[in-house]
């Protein structure tokens, strides 16, 4: 199996970086990520649980003759906290938090709210269901703590189009038909969907089952409102998926099992951009082991498509997600017989195999679920094994979109944030335009050239004198991080009658001396310890009319005239 990760560990909250985009924060026993999202800031934001031990307080000063008797004294002094971690593209963590509640609790998955908040859905080690609406913060709004008085477990909490949440789990079975709430199963356990307003109000609670067991695993809205369950059926030796279809007011409508000779597990639903579903699940082949199978069904369970993806090793995807270009990503974890490694697995629409990675080291490490991110990255959250101690701890990677291990940023975005705070009042008035790349472009007509010219005139100078001391005691916060200050020039594509190539020789040393004339007045208007520094780092460049100026698909002559400023972050 191949092996490509080098593990980042955290001591408590300090984070050692590197330039794989890869963090674990060992805390300590063990703990773990199970979902992930994206904030509106471009940072990801996931849960988990970490769990932590207390001895008894009143039996603080008790002599113990046996380990069996201090064993008994420590019964209850696991604390397991719901845990969120948000980090930034710098692999910087900008909020750490646990939220302990009675009876301990265990995060399962996470929704972002239109406030940027979020909803956090879990149970309690005591088996009820817990439903949290939390700020951008952390700060938790508001709580239920709802179920039946059986043991429940939440498996998935899913997003709906009203800005409300459909958790789904399991319930154990009650072998009495009061009150009304069980009157659809009496297995060993039956499917529990709970529906919730976009302000937590619980809207209803429902239990579908057979008289078999039965365990809800994850949940999808359709179109028309209706939710479409993934499900799994376990009848004595016999494991089976079925899907069951209700209304937005939890009324079957539907349901499908899907039987087999062979054991399936049941991992994710998702709804496709065609309308249709796809459902991730493994299943053991003729050498038991596990293997990968897609299927996608339309909203009248007719199966469309039923792929089984054979790999070497044992494997399978606990999440998918299909990206704007309708290929499907997955996650989940790829084993032989000496450790676990995270796999991150690339797809076509037909389920055809077009990439795999591994990631992980010697130890068991496992991918659990993952969010395509606004730049098509994907944000991946899991465990990984500490090698010293054999805890699993939180994991959060970062890969491209063809599955790479993505690269930690010295987070440009942060700089282009920081860049449109700074130049506010020029961005108003339209002196100038920032774009993410870091480039800075001067758009005010009265900055631009005039034909031919290359001599800044009076208004150039006073404007590109405020510019610069702005422009560079901000860079001179971050010297660490800077690599390079482009300035540069350009002209527009015109020059009399001369053929191409004397036209462009032209215009190049032309856009040159501008971009020298603009380099030498800010250089000159600096002291001397800045001098050296920007002699370090600043390059003059002319860029003849290759970078012209195009609107409505037409030379804007007089914008092409221009000089422009590029930050460059160092790796």
């Amino acid at each position: 199996m191949r092996h490509i990760l080098a593990i980042i560990f955290l001591a408590a909250s300090l984070l050692a970086r590197q330039n794989d985009f890869s963090i674990a924060i060992d805390e300590p026993f063990n703990n773990a990520l199970l979902d992930v999202t994206q904030d509106y800031d471009r940072s990801i934001s996931a849960v988990g649980f970490i769990k932590t031990y207390k001895e008894n307080s009143s039996k603080s000063d008790a002599v113990y003759t046996n380990a069996f008797d201090y064993l008994a004294s420590l019964k209850n002094a696991q604390d397991t906290l719901i845990h969120i971690v948000k980090v930034d593209e710098t692999a910087g963590i900008k909020l750490r938090k646990s939220i302990n509640m009675p009876n301990f609790s265990e995060a399962v998955g996470v929704v972002k709210t239109p406030q940027n908040g979020y909803f956090v859905g879990g149970h309690t080690l005591d088996g009820s269901m817990v439903v949290l609406k939390l700020d951008s913060n952390a700060n938790t709004l508001a709580h239920k703590i709802y179920g039946t008085p059986n043991q429940d477990k939440m498996n998935k909490i899913v997003a709906l189009r009203d800005g409300g949440i459909i958790t789904i789990g399991t319930s154990a079975t009650s072998k009495s038909n009061s009150p009304n709430l069980f009157n659809n199963g009496l297995g060993l356990n039956d499917i529990f969907l709970a529906r919730f307003s976009s302000n937590s109000e619980l809207l209803w609670s429902k239990r579908y089952g057979t008289g078999h067991d039965d365990i809800g695993i994850d949940a999808a809205e359709a179109n028309d409102g209706s939710i479409i369950i993934l499900s799994q059926t376990n009848s004595g030796q016999s494991k089976n998926i079925a899907l069951m279809r209700v209304t937005q007011n939890g009324d079957k409508v539907w349901r499908e099992e899907y039987k087999s000779d062979r054991d399936a597990t049941a991992y994710k639903i998702i709804k496709l951009r065609d309308s249709n579903f796809a459902i991730s699940l493994s299943q053991k082949d003729e050498m038991n082991k596990e293997q990968i199978r897609l299927f996608k069904i339309d909203l009248q369970k007719n199966l469309l498509l039923d792929k089984t993806i054979h790999t070497t090793y044992e494997s399978a995807l606990k999440d998918i997600k299909e990206s704007s270009d309708g290929k499907i990503v997955g996650v989940g974890y790829v084993k032989d017989s000496y450790n676990t490694d995270g796999l991150a697995m690339l797809l076509d629409s037909k389920f055809t195999m077009l990439a795999q990675e591994h990631y992980g080291s010697d130890e068991h490490d496992t991918f659990n679920a993952l969010n395509i991110l606004h730049n098509s990255q994907i944000g991946v959250v899991g465990v990984c094994t500490n090698i010293d101690s054999q805890e699993t701890n939180m994991w959060i990677v970062k890969l491209n979109r063809d599955l790479s291990m993505a690269q930690i940023s010295h987070k440009s975005t942060s700089f282009y944030t920081k860049l449109l705070k700074l130049f506010k009042d020029e961005i108003n008035a339209k002196k100038i335009a920032i774009k993410e790349d870091l480039s800075i472009h001067l758009i005010d007509a009265n900055l631009y050239f005039k034909i031919g010219q290359f001599v800044l005139n009076d208004e150039q100078k006073v404007f590109l004198e405020k510019f610069s001391a702005k422009l560079f005691t901000f860079l001179d916060n971050y010297r660490e991080l800077i690599e390079t200050l482009e300035i540069s020039g350009h002209t527009s594509s015109e020059w009399g009658s001369v053929d191409f190539s004397q036209r462009y020789l032209n215009n190049e040393e032309l856009s040159m001396k501008r971009s020298f004339s603009t380099l030498s007045y800010i250089f000159n208007c600096q002291n001397d310890n800045r001098k050296k520094w920007l002699s370090e780092i600043v390059k003059g460049s002319g860029l003849s009319f290759s970078k012209k100026v195009v609107v409505d698909k037409e030379e804007d002559k007089e914008k092409s005239r221009r000089v422009s400023f590029k930050i460059i972050l160092s790796n």
